[in-house]
């Protein structure tokens, strides 16, 4: 299993200044690997991204 910290150091994103209050959600459910994905780490995003992956171990 891929540990979050092998991808590096955390690389946080923020959301756009004109983000609707209804997009204010920082977080959704991978659909591949049915993990909780930390839409403000871009380490993650770039992950579950990927077709075919397995969960991250959140080791931080």
């Amino acid at each position: 299993m891929t540990k979050l910290s092998d991808l590096g150091p955390p690389a946080s994103g923020k959301p756009p200044d004109k983000v609707k209050a209804r997009d204010h959600l920082t977080s959704y459910v991978c659909p591949v690997c049915h993990q909780v994905v930390d839409m403000t780490d871009l380490r993650q995003l770039v992950w579950h991204r990927q077709p075919k992956h397995e969960a991250l171990e959140i080791d931080e």
